[in-house]
């Protein structure tokens, strides 16, 4: 991103910001986008910044993106977003917001998958598990849905061995595998030294 060119298109800072996202090279990311003007560039920075819990900074990049465009798709799911991260009443506007998405275009498993999160932030973790199975019906391989009804389901009390299963074959790098793995292992460890 040295190029003065390729710094200053749009699209090329939005790649580049995406890479180092991806690569959790988050200053790298806010480096290659935050002076965007797009409202993707912007967005992105949003989502950095809740990555680095900097909830202030994605507040401000919210408020820049409302000034650009208020009813756009992305300043919505970006104002979800950030009210999911701020908790308490915000927690039920941004579910607000993901119903009216999902009323107003398809509903797709990000939209299912937010809307239930907002659902299991606020306790209600049967609507939870009901969002999330319309969203393992819309895609049965989509890692994220399934770490949220593993989720959900200890909090229901319910078996999560099936999802476990598939997520193990789908992604098994995810922090919810690796995370059950460490349990495991711990469990094992701390048996054997009963035994």
């Amino acid at each position: 991103m040295s190029d003065s060119a390729s710094s200053a298109n749009p699209m090329v800072a939005l790649v580049a910001g995406l890479i180092y996202v991806n690569e959790e090279n988050f200053i790298d990311a806010l480096k290659a986008c935050h002076q965007g003007r797009s409202l993707e560039q912007m967005a992105l920075c949003v989502q950095v910044y809740l990555k680095m819990d900097r909830i202030d900074q994605a507040e401000k990049q919210v408020r820049g993106m409302s000034n650009t465009d208020d009813d756009a798709t992305l300043t919505q799911l970006a104002t979800a977003w950030t009210n999911l991260a701020l908790g308490g009443q915000k927690v039920q506007d941004a579910q607000y917001i993901y119903q009216e998405l999902g009323d107003r275009n398809n509903w797709t498993t990000r939209l299912y998958n937010g809307s239930a999160v907002c659902h299991m932030r606020m306790g209600n973790f049967d609507d939870a598990e009901k969002e999330l199975l319309q969203a393992i019906n819309k895609d049965s391989k989509d890692a994220d849905t399934l770490a949220n009804l593993i989720t959900c389901c200890v909090h229901l009390g319910k078996p999560t061995t099936r999802y476990m299963n598939q997520m193990k074959l789908i992604d098994p790098n995810h922090m919810v595998v690796k995370r059950f793995a460490a349990a495991e292992d711990a469990f094992e460890r701390a048996a054997a030294a009963v035994a």
